[in-house]
């Protein structure tokens, strides 16, 4: 699914606005802290063959950080790729809805997610607690679940607030579908895909 962010208008919800922006930064911090560690286990893996290969010293407890790190990626920047629209899903039958029936679409798909987010909160903070409690380790460097582990239920709380802001977002617009959209990412239709790609082309907008 191509999507854009909107830009943001003069007549837009202050506390809206304002939610979305600072959740957006704490989005990009979290896809960020998840890009250092697929590049951190890029390196690890390059070590560790060079290390097998060349001096037949493997890096001791090399699948015990693989698994540890592995919850960092998959999890962390999910909230961020909510924001972008970057999930997968069908759009065609939502390219053929316009004003109202597209944003109670819209609505619905954003709203209902929620519930199922916080069930995954709750059965991720107690994974978390049990980990925790028991001093659950890895079992070749017996290295502590727990840091790990807390990852999910605060990636799924960041994913929360995000669908919480969106629903906002959608909710607004079923209710005036002439305003201009805020906090919701928007699909691109095939025009906006050609300019779009015409304008990367240029290297975008220099003036």
């Amino acid at each position: 699914m191509q999507t854009h962010t909107p830009p943001i208008p003069p007549d837009a919800p202050a506390g809206l606005v304002f939610a979305d922006h600072w959740l957006s930064k704490l989005e990009n911090l979290f896809a960020l802290l998840a890009a250092f560690s697929i590049f951190g286990l890029m390196l690890l893996g390059i070590s560790q063959v060079l290390g097998r290969q060349l001096f037949d010293m493997p890096i001791p407890g090399y699948i015990d950080f693989v698994e540890l790190s592995m919850v960092t990626f998959a999890f962390l920047a999910v909230a961020y790729c909510q924001r972008l629209g970057g999930h997968v899903r069908m759009d065609l039958f939502v390219r053929l809805l316009h004003r109202r029936s597209r944003w109670l679409l819209e609505f619905v798909t954003t709203s209902v997610p929620i519930f199922l987010v916080l069930v995954l909160i709750y059965f991720g903070w107690t994974h978390f607690l049990r980990a925790y409690d028991s001093g659950d380790s890895t079992i070749d460097m017996e290295i502590l679940t727990w840091p790990s582990k807390i990852v999910v239920p605060i990636s799924f709380a960041v994913l929360l607030l995000r669908l919480i802001i969106q629903s906002i977002g959608y909710g607004r617009l079923l209710i005036y579908p002439d305003a201009t959209p805020v906090a919701v990412p928007l699909i691109l239709t095939e025009k906006d895909l050609a300019d779009k790609e015409i304008e990367d082309s240029r290297g975008g907008d220099r003036s």
